[in-house]
């Protein structure tokens, strides 16, 4: 028997809740769902994350004290109940009637009467609960990532702000090596599919609504991906050539490699990634693209040592992060990051550049890229790598899209547009 879509939901949140990732969570409830309501599913837990400092201030206004830990689930269940009353078309009475329901499903009765007395006082307080919010719950964010977007940047706050809240668009990366994306956009309008051209990649299509990618029409046959538009811009900055040797060192799971090599076929690419499940992905898109490339399993901090010293033209390091960036596709985020996590994103960001460094020949070129948009992770690790590597500069990538900034360039999160991507560009002397 199929579990209840309400219970999944909340032990998929209350497992992000103490710790772990949605990407991590929620794949194994999807199969204990009904079919049918796998979506509903999914809303409920991407939804109710992307407000989850807003859901936590309204809750603590209305419970006497905080649950105990073991009833993490309950906290998640009035947390989803809250989410399904402000931001769902589910009927008022439908909502809370279904919540309380699922209190039995987590074999926890005594929360039955409290679910439903805190969701009837949300329905009669409304105003009054909302108004009482401080700013950063209001705005559905963590008071210390609301307090540094007003710091590093305070005129586009209200922009990034409102594209963390919101759902990310479905944007596709055209194969421009099988077509044309006038081409392509014109393929959707025979298929009844609106979509808009990127304003920044040249590959770029947006869709204006998601749907299942094997309704795309060639997307078995590899002529368009998935991939946001920011990210986009990883390759075509690297600017391979037929010929070059080009590490993408952190590759999973692998659109970037795949548009290495859509943009020169003949380039001479290695993905490595730390993860061998991971790595697999990469295969499985590169066989969808009908593209190759050697996959070497690896950590960019310690590379295997048979890859040689000045053995690569050109790398790229879409370095791990803390995904403040691209938290619209990520809203665990604002539940699972704390602000002492950028030094720490930092440090091993830090670890990776200096471990590859070596890998690079003199005269080549290495991307660094992170889904952040903070400082620390961006312009200050750049600063203290220059500072370690004499042999090292860094220039901003010329182009005329994002943010400039001390050593690259900073592509925000924006409502409709592009995730929050930073580039700098690494040369070696």
């Amino acid at each position: 028997m199929a579990m209840d879509t309400r219970v999944g939901a909340a032990r998929v949140l209350a497992e992000v809740l103490e710790g772990r990732s949605l990407n991590q969570a929620l794949p194994a409830m999807l199969d204990k769902i009904s079919a049918r309501d796998r979506g509903l599913l999914q809303q409920l837990c991407y939804g109710t994350l992307r407000s989850a400092p807003r859901l936590e201030a309204l809750l603590a206004q209305m419970l006497d004290k905080p649950l105990r830990d073991k009833d993490r689930d309950v906290h998640a269940l009035l947390m989803c109940g809250l989410y399904q009353l402000e931001e769902t078309r589910i009927p008022d009475h439908a909502a809370v009637s279904a919540t309380v329901a699922a209190t039995r499903g987590l074999k926890k009765n005594w929360a039955k009467g409290m679910t439903n007395a805190v969701l009837r006082r949300f329905q009669r307080e409304r105003e009054t609960l909302v108004a009482a919010l401080p700013a950063a719950a209001a705005n559905a964010h963590p008071e210390w990532l609301y307090d540094a977007l007003m710091q590093e940047w305070p005129e586009q706050a209200g922009d990034i702000i409102a594209a963390n809240n919101e759902q990310p668009p479905m944007t596709l990366r055209i194969n421009l090596s099988r077509g044309s994306r006038e081409d392509y956009l014109a393929l959707l309008v025979k298929a009844g599919i609106a979509a808009r051209a990127g304003a920044h990649s040249p590959a770029a299509v947006y869709l204006d609504k998601p749907m299942d990618v094997a309704e795309l029409p060639g997307f078995g046959l590899g002529d368009v991906s998935v991939q946001d538009e920011a990210a986009q811009m990883a390759a075509l900055l690297v600017a391979p050539s037929a010929g070059e040797r080009i590490l993408d060192a952190c590759a999973a799971p692998g659109g970037k490699t795949g548009h290495l090599l859509e943009l020169e076929p003949a380039a001479d690419v290695t993905a490595m990634d730390v993860d061998p499940l991971r790595l697999q992905r990469v295969q499985e898109n590169l066989e969808r693209l009908e593209l190759g490339a050697e996959l070497l399993e690896g950590d960019g901090r310690q590379p295997p040592s048979n890859l040689g010293e000045q053995a690569f033209d050109r790398i790229l390091v879409d370095a791990p992060c803390s995904a403040t960036g691209v938290i619209r596709r990520h809203p665990d985020v604002k539940s699972l990051r704390r602000t002492t996590d950028i030094d720490g994103f930092s440090e091993q960001q830090s670890y990776i550049l200096d471990g590859l460094w070596p890998l690079l020949r003199q005269g080549g070129t290495l991307v660094y890229a992170t889904c952040s948009i903070m400082s620390g992770e961006n312009d200050a690790t750049v600063s203290r790598f220059l500072a370690r590597h004499s042999d090292a500069s860094a220039a901003a990538p010329a182009v005329d899209w994002g943010q400039p900034t001390q050593h690259g360039r900073q592509l925000l999160p924006s409502p409709g547009g592009p995730d929050g991507l930073y580039y700098t560009l690494l040369q070696k002397s």
